[in-house]
């Protein structure tokens, strides 16, 4: 009997990959908080995921039926975040509280996943070693 790792693992991979582009955005965010003229971005979780699960059911663009589809164009999901401060005069974006508490709340999601694919790693690990870690 075959393990399908799509049903085993869902959209986590994906997950787990956009949770990681979107910290990269975030990084960016703070590291450009006191650069002028920089534009807040972030990534529309929601609408990349729906886009990886439409690509995940897609057989099409994948060479083999058992290979996982990952997506890197991420273009349409980054968009300038909406401004909620006052115009501090330099054209910069960023709220720093707004950025790191982002950062904070997509790192702990980010982690979520991790322990739910390492809970399934390690139960897939037990059924096919009859019991034994």
């Amino acid at each position: 009997m075959a393990i399908s790792f799509d049903k085993a693992f869902g959209l986590h991979p994906q997950g787990m990959l956009l949770r990681e582009k979107r910290s990269e955005i975030l990084a960016d965010n703070i590291a450009n908080a006191d650069t002028p003229g920089f534009k807040a971005k972030d990534l529309d979780f929601q609408t990349a995921l729906a886009n990886a699960r439409s690509h995940q059911s897609a057989s099409v663009s994948r060479t083999h039926e058992k290979h996982f589809v990952i997506s890197s164009d991420m273009r349409h999901e980054v968009k300038f975040r909406n401004v909620e401060q006052t115009d501090t005069g330099d054209g910069n974006s960023v709220d720093i509280h707004r950025e790191r508490n982002a950062f904070s709340q997509n790192s702990m999601e980010y982690q979520a996943s991790l322990n739910f694919l390492n809970g399934k790693i390690s139960g897939l690990k037990k059924a096919l070693g009859g019991g034994q870690s």
